[in-house]
């Protein structure tokens, strides 16, 4: 395989509307990842400066020289496609000769035409498409099952067990609603554009008695469509990451979500024991899902949610055709411990965040795991990996821990907020 431009496009059309530019600039803070998918020869593309100390950290923990690889800090453009922030400043020729005439092909974050346009532009296919044309081809189906109600059509035709709920348009939403809180105590209401639960709202039959009107984000437009389904009483939200590739679909892991009212902080691997149970089906469902893009020329990562409920029952609630905020930290994980032919057996693994109590930064965060020996070994493949560089504020910090057993796991992350000072750790 030849060069990679790893493009770093967090401010992209694929889940979310360009108009919804604070969360996304806020998403675009977690760039810094990427660095982890570097290799001798890569560009890579960001649209957030990365700090030197980071950059020294993780480049002795992947063994790749520093000066082998490229790093292009794109200027803030404000809420516009990475690929035109990148000609705004000026830099799409240096991209270019760093991409030079090596075979090089674009990695984009977001699959988007904004990036299919830039690899077009600057010569290069797109990872991994044999061709810019193979990619463009594979666009709308990817911005199809992106959405709320593309996954939700889709699925119900691909035998996915999904919660009682209907799509309607904006103005539709309160009746909906108001017909559906009939038969079920509380429901959910979701834009049809979104991501990370954002726009997401839980609603009640308390919330809409004596007349009052459902509250809705503005996100999406008068008109915009929406999904409004039952609230299930959730015992645990699962995921399964896949990979469509020419000879078919591919389980790459699976594990438990963290989140806060719909919203993603955290991921742990392997599935827990309550509701491991749910592999399988999870498994048959993503393979399905991955025939179905295969067919409509898709490759590549994408990600499949469920639902399961306190009876252990496993309702499918959203697709990410993209690269998600596990697949980055998985490669990572996989590269420092080896991978299946590596010297450690398979380990267990979560990511997380916690609020420090006070500002540091980046030298220091680590010189506390490094003094209390919870940092990542090397040698033995275990401890905490500082994989997205210092925050802007200093304090909420990212991290992830690699472990034997998910057991250890939680060890060592209720060992991290001591050292590090977490807020109610």
């Amino acid at each position: 395989m030849g060069p990679i431009v790893v493009f770093a496009n967090f401010l992209s059309d694929l889940a979310v509307d360009l108009n919804e530019g604070q969360i996304l600039t806020q998403w675009a803070q977690q760039a810094p990842r990427k660095v982890w998918l570097l290799r001798a020869g890569d560009v890579f593309v960001t649209p957030v400066p990365l700090s030197p100390e980071f950059l020294r950290y993780a480049y002795g923990l992947t063994g790749v020289p520093p000066e082998s690889v490229a790093v292009i800090e794109v200027p803030p453009a404000g809420a516009v496609p990475l690929a035109r922030a990148v000609r705004e400043a000026g830099l799409v020729e240096q991209v270019r000769a760093l991409a030079g005439d090596r075979g090089a092909a674009l990695l984009p974050t977001a699959l988007d035409a904004s990036a299919i346009a830039f690899a077009r532009d600057i010569g290069i296919a797109v990872h991994p498409y044999p061709t810019v044309e193979a990619a463009e081809a594979a666009l709308r189906m990817a911005m199809l099952l992106n959405t709320k109600t593309g996954f939700r059509e889709t699925a119900g035709k691909l035998g996915m067990r999904l919660p009682t709920g209907r799509m309607c348009r904006r103005p539709q939403t309160e009746g909906v609603a108001r017909d559906l809180l009939r038969h079920h105590e509380r429901i959910v209401v979701k834009p049809d554009r979104s991501a990370g639960g954002h726009g997401m709202r839980f609603v009640s039959r308390d919330d809409l008695r004596g007349g009052a009107s459902l509250p809705l984000d503005a996100v999406g437009g008068p008109e915009g469509l929406w999904v409004v389904e039952e609230c299930l009483d959730v015992a645990e939200s699962v995921s399964i990451q896949m990979e469509a590739t020419p000879s078919g679909p591919r389980a790459l892991f699976s594990g438990a979500m963290r989140t806060v009212q719909g919203s993603f902080t955290g991921y742990a691997s392997p599935l827990p024991p309550s509701c491991a149970h749910v592999a399988g089906e999870l498994e048959e469902w993503g393979t399905a899902l991955g025939r179905h893009l295969a067919d409509h020329g898709y490759a590549g990562p994408f990600g499949l949610d469920a639902l399961v409920d306190t009876d252990g029952v496993a309702y499918a609630s959203e697709s990410n055709i993209r690269r998600t905020a596990t697949t980055t930290p998985h490669a990572m994980v996989t590269r420092l411990t080896g991978g299946p032919a590596g010297p450690h057996p398979a380990p267990a693994w979560s990511v997380a965040k916690g609020w420090t109590r006070t500002p540091m930064d980046f030298d220091e965060a680590l010189a506390r795991l490094r003094a209390s020996r919870l940092a990542f070994d090397p040698d033995h493949g275990e401890g905490v990996v500082l994989y997205a560089d210092v925050p802007p504020d200093g304090r909420s910090w990212r991290y992830a821990v690699i472990a034997r057993s998910p057991g250890d796991v939680e060890e060592q992350e209720t060992a991290v907020a001591a050292v590090l000072d977490f807020e109610g750790g």
